[in-house]
């Protein structure tokens, strides 16, 4: 299914005929779908009595949040499981307001990207926030799966911290491999990330870096930790940044 805090509880349902991974199903009784185009995917909006009509007593927010026929914006890309049988429902394609363009005018769809690099370098990725919005290729700012990659270090792991954890040539040396390993499967600048940083510290819930749902707030990782993003892009690389 998919939903939101505004959905109480769920807006969309997934028969059990159609569950597998990464279907969100059909929209509830009572709930309107409406699909519109938003850079190459079909962004999904909804309407209906379980939806709520807005926020109490703010109303900057609300017209935010709603277009102007009153559909909630839920922020999500969805595609048809079957084009020419609609009723089956959709698959989730990813956050149409995560996805960005790099310098050339190419779109990233930053969700796609996301679930690859997680499992191409599993299990020793906990997390991803993919960057390069108006840049020439893709970064990404990486939260290991600390103890994952303390299992990759030969002596005198258990007492490491995670700083000392990731600065760990063996656990350098997996990440560049993985690196190399998933450009080879990528088609294009709009799949290949060239470059990462792997996270000291993990993501801070008083800095907003993480959601009240325990999901990363990409917005708020890159504004907070901008000095390693602009690492990744400098001419001379800093020695925290892998590289392919």
């Amino acid at each position: 299914g998919l939903g939101a805090t505004e959905t109480a509880p769920a807006a969309l349902f997934a028969r059990v005929e159609e569950a597998a991974s990464g279907v969100v199903g059909v929209p509830a009784p009572g709930v309107e779908l409406k699909l519109v185009p938003n850079q190459g995917k079909l962004e999904a909006r909804i309407k209906g009595v379980s939806i709520t009509p807005g926020y109490w007593k703010d109303e900057q927010k609300t017209l935010a949040a709603y277009d102007e026929e009153g559909y909630y914006c839920l922020g999500d890309a969805l595609k048809f499981i079957d084009v020419q049988q609609p009723s089956r429902g959709f698959y989730f394609d990813g956050r149409v307001s995560d996805d960005f363009k790099l310098d050339t005018g190419t779109w990233v769809s930053v969700g796609t990207l996301k679930a690859k690099m997680i499992e191409c370098f599993a299990p020793y990725i906990q997390d991803v926030v993919i960057v390069g919005r108006d840049q020439g290729f893709i970064s990404a700012l990486v939260f290991p799966d600390v103890e994952h990659c303390r299992e990759l270090i030969t002596a005198q792991s258990a007492s490491l911290s995670q700083a000392k954890i990731v600065d760990h040539e063996q656990v350098r040396a997996l990440f560049t491999q993985r690196l190399k390993e998933m450009a080879l499967t990528s088609t294009g600048s709009s799949t290949r990330i060239k470059r990462l940083v792997l996270q000291s510290t993990p993501a801070n819930i008083d800095a907003h870096e993480m959601t009240d749902k325990g999901s990363l707030n990409s917005n708020a990782v890159i504004e907070n930790r901008q000095e390693m993003v602009t690492d990744m892009y400098s001419a001379e690389l800093s020695e925290i940044v892998i590289s392919l």
